[in-house]
C-alpha cells in the first residue's frame, strides 16, 4: 500500500518546544518528522539498542552532536546515518524540518 503524508501541513513549529509527528512505523522501521524552531534542541543522548537511524534535513540549518562534544553542521539535502546506540543530539540554528528513519523501530 502506498501512502502519501504531507509532512509540511501534518506537523507544524511550536514557539517553546520542538514538534514530533510519528509518520510511520512497522515491524521494519519508524519514520518520524522533527520540527525545531531557531535554537531548539534535542540534547545528546543515546538508546541501549541494535540499530541505525537516518536523519534527512527537509528544510532549515542546525548542528548535530554526537560523542565526545563533536558537531557536524548540516543544511537542507544532508543525510547524516549512525548507530543509535552511540550519543547523538540536534540544535537548530534556523527553524529546522528533519526527517528520521529508525531501523529496527524502538
Amino acid at each position: 500500500m502506498l501512502k502519501k503524508i504531507p509532512l509540511f501541513e501534518e506537523n507544524t513549529f511550536h514557539e517553546s518546544h520542538f514538534m514530533k509527528l510519528l509518520a510511520h512505523e512497522s515491524p521494519y522501521f519508524k519514520i518520524i518528522n522533527f520540527n525545531f524552531k531557531a535554537g531548539q534542541e534535542l540534547p545528546v543522548h543515546f538508546h541501549d539498542i541494535d540499530g541505525q537511524l537516518s536523519i534527512v534535513i527537509l528544510e532549515g540549518t542546525g548542528e548535530f552532536m554526537g560523542k565526545d562534544n563533536s558537531v557536524i553542521p548540516a543544511k537542507p539535502g544532508d543525510l547524516l546515518i549512525s548507530d543509535i546506540s552511540e550519543p547523538h543530539g540536534v540544535r537548530a540554528i534556523t527553524d529546522l524540518r528533519a526527517l528520521v528513519t529508525i531501523a529496527p523501530p524502538i
